[in-house]
């Protein structure tokens, strides 16, 4: 690990390693990590190619809303592609691919594109494809002809084939107060409205309660936040009356 993994501290933990690759290259991690926090403390930070004209990015999130970060996770023949690197929490035997890129994150032809970056204005295909009249090609069949070149040099994840064979859980719920997002407020919300006998649904993206208190490092009421938003096994959470897990 480098020196960009801090000793203490966050929902790591760092006495359990986990194995995993990323572009062929095998890597270890801690229970805990997401994709993009392990790969950070590997000193890996180059996570993609930008969308045109394929430069060079890393991370500028640490959240669902990571732009740059998308990664395609492999199961097999199955191919889930798109997926931020900062919402796939590594384990043992992950796979995952970089995406947008030809042959190599590191060495990608069409990083060439940067070059003509001052005359590619945003829309220019869209302007300059659909009317120029060359023999057959006129009109839109020109578009049509250029559509395929410029969406392989512009796409993004590719999607497989094969079926998938997972199972996904889902459930029809009702409730009087619905909270989504588990952070201080909302976990306060929710237990303010399960104390005067409201029926919640607490919604939360994350695989953990606690929002920002389980890392921010804080006090809330005393007591470090991350205590305050304990698992659902503590004393504390106890006194919660709501739903102990949300819907899927």
């Amino acid at each position: 690990m480098s020196p960009r993994r801090t000793e203490t501290g966050g929902r790591v933990d760092r006495l359990r390693t986990i194995r995993f690759t990323f572009d062929g290259t095998p890597y270890t991690g801690h229970a805990g990590d997401t994709l993009a926090s392990a790969l950070l403390a590997n000193g890996v930070t180059l996570f993609g190619r930008s969308f045109k004209y394929h430069r060079p990015r890393g991370l500028l999130s640490a959240g669902v809303e990571e732009p740059n970060a998308l990664v395609t996770v492999l199961r097999g023949e199955v191919r889930e592609p798109n997926i931020a690197a900062t919402m796939v929490e590594i384990y043992d035997g992950l796979v995952a691919v970089s995406q947008n890129r030809f042959p190599s994150l590191a060495w990608d032809v069409n990083a060439i594109n940067q070059l003509g970056g001052k005359l590619l204005a945003a829309g220019f295909y869209y302007k300059t494809f659909m009317g120029p009249v060359f023999g057959p090609l006129k009109g839109t069949r020109f578009w049509m002809f250029c559509e395929h070149f410029i969406r392989r040099a512009a796409g993004l994840g590719r999607a497989g084939i094969a079926a998938d064979t997972s199972r996904y859980e889902r459930m029809n719920a009702f409730c009087d107060v619905l909270v989504v997002g588990s952070g201080p407020a909302g976990l306060s919300a929710a237990k303010a409205a399960a104390d005067q006998g409201a029926r919640v649904i607490l919604a939360e993206l994350e695989p953990r309660f606690g929002g920002s208190a389980t890392w921010s490092g804080e006090a809330i009421d005393r007591p470090p936040a991350p205590d305050w938003a304990a698992p659902a096994d503590s004393p504390r959470e106890r006194q919660y009356t709501g739903p102990r897990q949300p819907p899927t």
